[in-house]
C-alpha cells in the first residue's frame, strides 16, 4: 500500500515504475521504491573477517572427505611453514596466515589474511596469487589448476607441484606486505 495515498495494487508484483505517481516513495506489500532519489552507497561490513573458531574443530567438523582432511592438515603445516604464522580461522570457511591492514581510496578498509585456502565441498580454494611475469610462469608450472580472480581452484594437493606452490605464497606475502592490497584489486 502507498504510505500517501492508500493505493493497494491487486497484485503483489514488484514494478519498474512507482504505482503511485503522487508519491516519491511508495510501498507494496514489502516492495520499497525511491522514484525521486538514486540510492546511496551504504558503508559495509567486512564479512570475511578472523574468527575465534579453533581450525581443527573446523575441519573435523566441515570436511567429510579424508582425502581432503589429509590435504587440509598438509596445507597448514606447509603455509604455517611458508608464512611463519599460526593458521586461523577467517569467516566460517577460510583458514588464513598472517594479516595485513588495507584502505582503498574509496574509504573501504578492513583487515585480510596475508595467504590462505578454504576446503570446499567440489574443490579448495586457495588464496594465493600476486602480478608479475615470473608469476605467470609459476602458475603455468603449477599443476592441474583452475584460476579466479583472486584465487586457484584445485581438486587435491597431487595435483599441485609443491616447489610452485611454495614459490607463489612467497610471493603472494611479499607483494601484499609491500603494497596492503592483494592482487585482486588490480
Amino acid at each position: 500500500m502507498c504510505i500517501i495515498t492508500g493505493f493497494m495494487p491487486t497484485k503483489l508484483k514488484a514494478k519498474k515504475e512507482p504505482v503511485c505517481k503522487n508519491a516519491g516513495f511508495c510501498v507494496l506489500a514489502n516492495f520499497f521504491y525511491f522514484s525521486r532519489t538514486k540510492p546511496q552507497p551504504m558503508a559495509t561490513k567486512n564479512k570475511t573477517t578472523e574468527t575465534t573458531v579453533n581450525v581443527n574443530d573446523f575441519i573435523l567438523s566441515f570436511v567429510d572427505n579424508e582425502q581432503k582432511k589429509q590435504d587440509s592438515y598438509q596445507l597448514i603445516e606447509l603455509m604455517q611453514k611458508w608464512s611463519g604464522f599460526e593458521p586461523k580461522m577467517w569467516g566460517p570457511t577460510m583458514i588464513g596466515f598472517g594479516s595485513y591492514h588495507y584502505k582503498y581510496s574509496s574509504g573501504h578498509e578492513g583487515d585480510a589474511f596475508l595467504i590462505g585456502f578454504s576446503p570446499r565441498k567440489a574443490e579448495f580454494s586457495l588464496y594465493v596469487t600476486s602480478p608479475g611475469h615470473d608469476n605467470q610462469e609459476l602458475l603455468d608450472q603449477l599443476g592441474k589448476f583452475k584460476m579466479g580472480k583472486a584465487c586457484i581452484y584445485f581438486k587435491k594437493l597431487t595435483d599441485l607441484n609443491l616447489d610452485v606452490l611454495e614459490k607463489l605464497c612467497r610471493a603472494s606475502i611479499r607483494y601484499t606486505l609491500e603494497h596492503n592490497e592483494c592482487m585482486c584489486r588490480k
